[in-house]
């Protein structure tokens, strides 16, 4: 299939394609006399596989690491799961950060009372504060 049929099928764009190309994602594929890319059944899977890693959270480097790890299928699982758990840890800590900003946030907010002069604002007064 050329490019647009695999993108499409992949539900990515054209130049993501040429994009995961260029990162090593994609390997290179081959091509018609005419210039024209040629893909396979195995760059639509390794293209899925990309946008479900991406859907985890994943980086591009790190997907890199899957499928150089996916590809050797003989091997035991344990370098898989322990890219998966440094992720799920990665995402937990973004998780803890979030909340202590959301929970933060939501302490200014309930602080004010959305009228008056600004001067009295406990959310400019907050932001404003000096950390000394």
């Amino acid at each position: 299939m050329k490019i647009g049929e695999l993108a499409q099928r992949a539900q990515v764009n054209i130049d993501t394609v040429r994009y995961y190309e260029r990162q090593g994602l994609l390997p290179a594929p081959q091509r018609l006399a005419s210039g024209y890319r040629l893909y396979g059944q195995d760059d639509l899977a390794r293209l899925h596989f990309v946008r479900r890693a991406k859907a985890l959270g994943f980086t591009l480097l790190e997907i890199g690491e899957l499928l150089a790890l996916s590809s050797h299928r003989e091997d035991d699982m344990a370098g898989m799961k322990a890219a998966a758990i440094l992720k799920l840890t990665d995402v937990e800590t973004k998780l803890a950060e979030l909340t202590r900003i959301r929970d933060g946030l939501k302490t200014l907010v309930d602080s004010c009372p959305g009228h008056g002069a600004l001067e009295q604002c406990p959310i400019l007064n907050a932001l404003a504060e000096d950390d000394q």
